[in-house]
């Protein structure tokens, strides 16, 4: 029963306060730390860099996991209140809602400039030069791909294994965020990139049709959806992306598109402001769904 009370706290936490002070919170010292040890890998061997990039994957994980092992030996009242901080620092449904309506917000407004400052914070790609069709799209297509790592994969991996196997998904997803592309940290970020998406395969397949079952009950087109997710997912360079995404746009009617890249869906309808509204509220209504289910399976589970 304790962790059917840290996992309802802790969603409550972040739907009414979001994020813990970043002096405090957990993946902030993921990052600090990945960051300090990142730096000094071996850069002109690539087999080595492999393996120092899995032993820190190894390393930073167990660091944020194995402790609270230990901590569930702790006064009841400490335990639970450790339990929904570092719960809730592993997912957050408040910022990625919020940050997209800040680019609707500077949408509405035209102002172009700062729309593309607030898209930048949501995706890797340059913005600098993107136009009003392309803002919203990458305000869709980050809302729908993150929804999974933002909120249905901790939650997933809270249910397989508690707080300490949430916090070393955490751990490989933001390795995989820092480190996992190509350039100079091509070889260092191998491990944590291929893990990821190996930790990322189910739930993202999940995100996928809880996102089909939310444009129906949110009526958007659930038929559509479905038929572009199934046909179109394959397109990304990501395994796992493609498939939320895909079904975001066949469930908006509209054309996502990173230029150069991929585009998905078949662009019925335009790519206006009120998109982004749809696709917080469909995300808004999967993440309930989500909640419910993974509540319902562990009050199963401990009864």
């Amino acid at each position: 029963m304790d962790e059917l009370l840290i996992l309802t706290l802790a969603f409550a936490f972040d739907l009414v306060l979001g994020e813990p002070p970043r002096k405090l919170h957990p993946v902030v010292w993921m990052g600090k730390l990945a960051s300090l040890v990142g730096h000094i890998f071996p850069r002109s061997h690539p087999r080595l860099a492999m393996v120092y990039g899995g032993f820190m994957v190894f390393i930073l994980a167990s660091a944020f996991s194995v402790p609270f092992i230990f901590l569930s030996h702790l006064p009841q009242p400490a335990y639970i209140v450790l339990g929904i901080f570092f719960l809730k620092s592993t997912f957050s449904l408040k910022v990625l809602r919020t940050g997209a309506l800040k680019v609707k917000d500077c949408l509405y407004q035209d102002n172009l400039d700062e729309a593309r400052k607030k898209t930048q914070d949501l995706v890797s790609r340059p913005t600098s030069d993107l136009d009003r069709p392309h803002l919203i799209s990458a305000t869709i297509e980050s809302t729908s791909e993150n929804i999974n790592d933002s909120f249905v994969a901790p939650l997933f991996y809270f249910l397989m294994g508690g707080i300490p196997l949430s916090m070393a998904y955490r751990v490989v997803n933001t390795l995989d965020a820092m480190f996992g592309y190509r350039g100079e940290y091509e070889y260092l970020g191998k491990v944590a990139a291929r893990l990821d998406d190996v930790l990322n395969f189910i739930p993202a397949r999940i995100s996928a049709l809880l996102l089909v079952l939310s444009a129906f009950i949110g009526r958007k087109d659930a038929s559509r959806a479905c038929k572009t997710m199934l046909r179109e997912h394959g397109k990304t360079q990501s395994p796992n992306s493609g498939w939320t995404m895909s079904a975001a746009a066949g469930a908006l009617r509209v054309r996502l598109e990173k230029e150069g890249y991929y585009t998905l869906g078949d662009g019925c309808l335009p790519l206006g402001e009120e998109r982004i509204d749809e696709a917080v509220a469909m995300v808004l209504i999967l993440s309930w769904m989500w909640f419910l289910l993974i509540w319902g399976v562990k009050l199963a589970l401990v009864s």
